[in-house]
Parts: C-alpha cells; structure tokens; sequence
C-alpha cells in the first residue's frame, strides 16, 4: 500500500489533474498526502547568496516566494477538502523542486508529478523534473499527463517488460497498485533480442511473480518496427489501460540524449498516467 504520497504542488495548469490523481489514490490506499511546494531557492543559491552580497536578495523578495508558495498550497488545501482526503499535510520547503521532491522521497512511498512542458528541441545533456526525481530520488514517480481527467489510475495496467534491474523495480514498485488492478499486461516488444534475460519462456517467470501476489496478469508479446515506446504506448491505449509501468533509464543518460531513449520517448508522449523507478 502507498500509505505516504507527496504531490508536488506549483501554480501551472497541471496542478489540478495531478491533485485529482494523488488524491484518489490516498484514499484508495487509505494513505497520507503531502503537498510540497518550493520556494524556488536551491541550497547552492543560499550559498552564493550567503557569500556575494551582491548576489543577496531582499527580504520582501524572499517573502514574495514565500507568499507564493503559501498561495499554491492554499489551492492544494481547498482540492483535499473538495476531494475528501482524510489525511494531508501541507509543506513549504526552502530549496528548489527538484532537490526538495527527491529528500521527501526518501519518506514516501511515492512521489507524483506531471509530465515537463514539451519543447521544440533538447539543446543539452540535462533532464526535466519528472526525469531527475525519476533518477535521484529513492521511490517510484507517477507523472500524469496535462490533460488527465480521470481520478482513477490503475485499474488496468500495461507493464513494460524487458527483464532489466530497472524494469524490476518499476515492477516491485508499482506492485501495491497492480495487487488492486482488475487487469495487468505483461509486454513484451521484440523479446526475442534478449532472450539472455528472459529464459526460455520470456515473460513467464515474471508472471509466475505477480500471480502469486495476487496480480491478475497476462503476457502480451508483440513485434513492433516502430520501436518500443510507441508499441507500449498503442497497447495502452488499445486495452483501455489508465497506468503504464516501466523502467527509468536502462541505458546511459547520454545515449538517451543523443537516440532519445525509450524512456524519454514515454515521457514526451504519454497519454496515460506512467509510473517509472530507476
């Protein structure tokens, strides 16, 4: 059971997809929601604002992120009212969002987040929130699209199986949500290249694992030209799933940079809400 979920809260036009989302597995999980707004400040900041008086800011602009934080966490507590959370909290953290999500991480049993505004083109090797908290961070993330408008996630599920440290991960960790899912694919994209990590019946072993948590779970093998993501990504939307599952990462960051990885190719088109672990 997820009994500790930080949502990160902010002022875009995500938020209130997001809040549906984290709201609706609190109480699904009987669970504890935490809204985290940041002012915006790293630690490095203090640092350099500490030590170059011409870098320091005045006070009433520190206030001024403050207030803004306390703002954003005004609509977050008016959502868990409305949403009928049981159990919330509400948090200002002085740092910027990237370092603040990761240590709460460390408390929670997930962190959820929207997908990164799309841009025109990756100038350099770096990483948007949802894929540095992904990185970082100790616990799995669930980045829910802009325009989700259901508050139910997970009741049938799509897994990305290739038999990878991360994908086990993302497996172990989206397992309290697939124990409750009425439906679980197992997929597998051109299994037939790895077949080192599957074995002899790819998929089975796998299956075998959730059964015996209780998951009710199917193998799904498909060949695709197109590539991975895009094969994923049509299954679940063809099966009607609300959650993809998969790994974060199974190559270098550089290597994801340069061929856009599978995992930045979810990311960029999610449709569904997609729960990753590195």
């Amino acid at each position: 059971m997820y009994k500790t979920i930080v949502v990160h809260v902010d002022d875009s036009h995500q938020l209130d997809a997001r809040l549906r989302v984290a709201a609706g597995l609190a109480r699904q999980h009987e669970g504890h929601l935490v809204g985290s707004a940041v002012t915006g400040i790293s630690q490095s900041d203090f640092l350099t604002l500490g030590t170059s008086p011409m870098a320091a800011l005045p006070d009433n602009e520190f206030e001024a992120l403050r207030e803004r934080a306390s703002t954003q966490l005004m609509r977050f507590a008016a959502q868990m009212e409305r949403l009928g959370v049981p159990s919330w909290e509400q948090r200002i953290v002085e740092d910027d969002a990237e370092h603040a999500l990761v240590l709460e991480s460390r408390y929670a049993d997930l962190v959820v987040l929207s997908r990164a505004a799309p841009t025109r083109a990756r100038l350099r090797l770096s990483t948007d929130l949802p894929e540095y908290v992904a990185l970082h961070g100790t616990r799995p993330v669930l980045i829910v699209p802009d325009d989700y408008s259901q508050d139910t996630v997970g009741s049938t599920v799509v897994i990305g199986w290739n038999a990878s440290m991360e994908a086990t991960r993302a497996v172990t960790a989206a397992l309290p949500q697939l124990k409750l899912a009425r439906s679980v694919l197992l997929a597998l994209i051109n299994p037939e290249g790895l077949m080192e990590r599957h074995g002899e019946q790819p998929g089975g072993d796998m299956a075998l694992y959730l059964a015996r948590h209780g998951v009710n779970v199917d193998i799904v093998r498909e060949r695709s030209d197109a590539g991975t993501a895009p094969a994923l990504l049509g299954l679940a939307r063809d099966s009607g799933a609300n959650l993809l599952v998969a790994g974060a990462y199974g190559h270098s960051r550089y290597r994801e940079w340069v061929a856009g990885g599978v995992t930045r190719s979810l990311l960029d088109r999610m449709t569904v809400p997609l729960m990753m672990a590195h």
